[in-house]
């Protein structure tokens, strides 16, 4: 089996509720996974929206989630020992929800298995930390959500 992402909140290719946007609470959905390889030392997740009309907008960058978390539980704030939250495409060290103009986006929300510790001297951009995790990524997963903002 491979490594397998799921919120209990939306289901994969559904609408984000309401709630986890900046139409509501802003609060980070629950998320957890399942199957991650034997030889994981630990993840990273990123959520992303590809449909941004500029460029892929970063929501949540989080790195070197230890390998014995599988999951981050709604509106999470303190995060497991040594794991690291990089600037979101608006310079913050946080999750912001979806935030979409008037078409429907999708936000990515990924999560990577890799074999190796990520180390970083400074702050690093989320081109960087993808092309830094790139030869330890053993495995990785993908939950993706809708979401199209009400408040236009």
């Amino acid at each position: 089996m491979s490594l397998m992402i799921s919120s209990t909140a939306f289901k994969n290719d559904d609408l984000i509720p309401i709630k986890y946007t900046c139409d509501g609470k802003n609060v980070s959905p629950p998320i957890e996974w399942k199957n991650s390889p034997s030889d994981t030392k630990l993840f990273v997740l990123i959520v992303e929206d590809p449909d941004s009309q500029f460029c892929t907008w970063n929501h949540w960058i989080i790195y070197n989630i230890p390998n014995n978390v599988n999951k981050l539980r709604e509106g999470v704030v303190t995060l497991p020992e040594n794991t690291t939250v990089e600037q979101n495409s608006w310079g913050e060290e946080k999750y912001v929800g979806p935030c979409s103009s008037r078409k429907e986006h999708r936000y990515f929300f990924k999560l990577f298995a890799l074999n190796q510790l990520l180390v970083t001297k400074s702050k690093i951009s989320s081109i960087n930390i993808k092309q830094l995790m790139k030869p330890y990524i053993i495995d990785e997963a993908v939950l993706i959500g809708r979401y199209q903002c009400k408040s236009i």
